[in-house]
């Protein structure tokens, strides 16, 4: 029999120091450029999005890749772009750390729409108040400085 593996990471990170430097203009070719890593590393992006400040995607991760892998593929690969293609965005960089959070089959629906919402999301709740929310879901353990 050959192996069947579904492995759904709703997969979240931040700029360094959370500076506001996705722009819209930058959202526009940023979110499907992610969607091309993905595929170019045998991923699958089924949504990206986010606000100024951190990227949400919605990663179909295969048998072969780590999660760790799999987010050090989108934000080393993404980070070059943006260096390479943005000359005025020289010093942009991401957080060293990351959120991947499994969800089954039947939370794509609900995901998809999360994600696809972030700028409204965010008019009523910052960065960090939404780790925490996924952290505390997750029934995750922190300390308060892990979030910075």
């Amino acid at each position: 029999m050959h192996s069947f593996v579904s492995c759904l990471m709703h997969c979240v990170w931040a700029t360094k120091e959370r500076r506001p430097l996705i722009k819209p203009d930058l959202q526009q070719r940023l979110w499907p450029y992610l969607g091309g890593i993905a595929r170019e590393n045998k991923m699958k992006a089924l949504v990206v999005g986010g606000v100024e400040d951190h990227v949400h995607v919605l990663l179909s991760v295969p048998s072969t890749l780590t999660v760790a892998k799999a987010v050090q593929l989108l934000k080393g690969n993404s980070s070059k772009w943006i260096h390479d293609t943005f000359k005025e965005h020289w010093g942009f960089e991401w957080q060293e750390g990351y959120g991947a959070f499994s969800i089954g089959i039947s939370g794509v629906e609900d995901t998809t729409k999360y994600i696809q919402s972030q700028a409204e999301h965010h008019r009523k709740m910052t960065f960090k108040e939404e780790l925490e929310v996924f952290l505390k879901k997750h029934g995750m353990e922190y300390v308060e400085q892990d979030l910075d």
